[in-house]
């Protein structure tokens, strides 16, 4: 599955009725590929199905509660879950780690309807005690996030900056630019100059520079003579 597919699952958890044109906009698809992406996730079971979502109160389901159900020693974990799925108050029921063997959350119109199922599972098989919260308001539920992929080897986050190449050379864009120096010393005080070790010997740039005393001389020397 890569970031397309997540895309998709997440454009269809906002929307199941979404068309397949909608989702193509979203990812950047043609229809026909997106029709067949989303057949691959429902064939490997990606994508288990699409319902419905409702408003518990607006169909007389006002009281939800979490309850905790503490298996007793020697209970059948199995035939608790069997008890669990055939009580239709029951919403959601997961095994967890800890004291409890199992949490479920219940549905049911009022209080007197929730102490009943409490009752009620108190009476199965191989419980040995329960723990009820009641819910008083719900900020969000059911949000599943398609996590993104993690680099696999070899590849590299987004975010990475680029090796250089080999032979390339890396350019410090934080270093100062220098304005271009001109040189007001005195020709007396300058250093003499000391001509380099390497380069062939007839490439101009390996010769030493002519400096100012030794341009007068030469300029001395190719005045023609006064009378």
């Amino acid at each position: 599955m890569d970031d397309v597919d997540r895309r998709l699952i997440d454009g269809l958890r906002g929307n199941a009725r979404a068309t397949y044109a909608e989702l193509a906009r979203r990812v950047g698809l043609s229809p026909p590929a997106v029709h067949e992406r989303v057949a691959k996730l429902e064939a490997s079971g990606v994508i288990t199905g699409y319902h419905a979502a409702v408003a518990p109160a607006a169909v007389g389901l006002g009281v939800s509660a979490l309850v905790g159900i503490r298996q007793s020693e020697g209970g059948d974990p199995a035939r608790i879950a069997g008890a669990l799925e055939a009580m239709p108050e029951i919403e959601d029921c997961w095994v967890v780690a800890g004291d409890e063997t199992f949490v479920v959350k219940v549905r049911v119109p009022d209080v007197p309807a929730l102490e009943h199922v409490i009752a009620a599972l108190t009476r199965i098989r191989g419980v040995a005690r329960t723990r009820t919260t009641v819910v008083l308001s719900t900020r969000f539920e059911g949000r599943v996030r398609a996590v993104a992929a993690e680099p696999g080897p070899g590849r590299r986050p987004p975010s990475s900056p680029p090796e250089p190449r080999p032979g390339a050379t890396a350019v410090a864009a934080d270093l100062p630019v220098t304005a271009p120096h001109h040189d007001t010393t005195d020709s007396a005080s300058r250093p003499s100059y000391i001509p380099p070790t390497t380069g062939p010997a007839n490439c101009p740039s390996a010769r030493p520079p002519t400096t100012r005393c030794q341009r007068s001389q030469l300029s001395e020397q190719s005045r023609p003579a006064g009378p």
